[in-house]
C-alpha cells in the first residue's frame, strides 16, 4: 500500500487507522517484542519518518492499540455476560459465572492480553507525558466502564468491584504469557510428560484465580 501526501483531517485519520491496523496484524504473527518501527513502516506503505508524524513512537502506537482493544473487547464482554449470568442465583454462583465469561473472553482476546502485559514495563516508555495523560484517562473511563458492568450483575462486590476489575485484567495480561509456551517447553513436554502439569491452560487457570478473587472479595465484607 502507498499513501500520497494527505491533505485533509479525514486523510490523516484514514493513515493513523492504517499505522493501527497494521500494527494489529502484526501482533496477531509475533509479540509486542517483534513489533519494530521499521516493519511497520514497510507493512504500512510509509517511511518510518512519516509514521512518526502520526505517532511519536513504536510505544504511542501500541498505547493507542491497547486502548481500542479493550474498549472493543468490553463492548463484547456486556452481551456475554447479559446471556450468562443469571440474576437468580446466590451471589457466590453469579461470582462463578462471573468469573467463567470474563476468563473465557479475556483467554480468547490474545492481542488484549499481550498489550496489557507489556503496557508497564514497555508501552509507558518512550512516549511523552501528553500521550500517558492521555491513555490514562480512557483507561479511567474504560475501568469505570467495566466497574459498572461487573457490579450490575454482581452488586455485592460493592467496592470491591475496582479491585476485582483491575487484578482480573492483570492476571490475564500475566498469565497469558505462561499459556503460549515455545517450541522447545512443548518439545520438554513430550519428552517428560511429568512435566506437562505445568503447561498452563490460560482459561482455566484464569477461571480459577479469578473465582477465588471475586469469592474473597465477597466474604470480605
Amino acid at each position: 500500500m502507498t499513501f500520497q501526501r494527505a491533505r485533509s483531517v479525514e486523510q490523516r485519520q484514514v493513515r493513523r487507522q492504517a499505522i493501527l491496523d497494521t500494527a494489529a496484524s502484526m501482533l496477531a504473527e509475533m509479540p509486542v517484542a517483534e513489533v519494530s518501527l521499521n516493519e511497520m513502516s514497510r507493512r504500512v506503505g510509509l517511511a518510518k519518518s512519516n509514521v512518526l508524524r502520526y505517532f511519536e513512537s513504536r510505544e504511542a502506537v501500541l498505547l493507542e492499540l491497547l486502548d481500542g482493544a479493550l474498549q472493543a473487547w468490553l463492548a463484547e464482554i456486556s452481551d456475554e455476560l447479559a446471556a450468562s449470568v443469571d440474576p437468580q442465583l446466590s451471589a457466590r454462583e453469579r461470582g462463578d459465572q462471573l468469573a467463567a465469561v470474563l476468563s473465557r473472553s479475556l483467554a480468547g482476546a490474545t492481542t488484549l492480553c499481550d498489550l496489557i502485559n507489556a503496557q508497564p514495563g514497555v508501552l509507558e516508555h518512550n512516549v511523552s507525558v501528553d500521550v500517558v495523560v492521555h491513555y490514562k484517562r480512557s483507561a479511567l473511563h474504560l475501568l469505570a466502564t467495566m466497574i459498572d458492568l461487573v457490579r450490575s450483575h454482581l452488586p455485592e462486590l460493592r467496592d470491591h468491584a475496582r479491585m476485582v476489575c483491575m487484578t482480573t485484567l492483570i492476571l490475564a495480561g500475566a498469565l497469558s504469557t505462561y499459556g503460549r509456551p515455545s517450541a522447545s517447553t512443548l518439545a520438554a513436554y513430550e519428552v517428560d510428560p511429568t512435566l506437562a502439569e505445568l503447561h498452563l491452560d490460560l482459561a482455566s487457570m484464569l477461571e480459577s484465580a479469578v473465582g477465588t478473587l471475586i469469592t474473597g472479595a465477597l466474604a470480605s465484607d
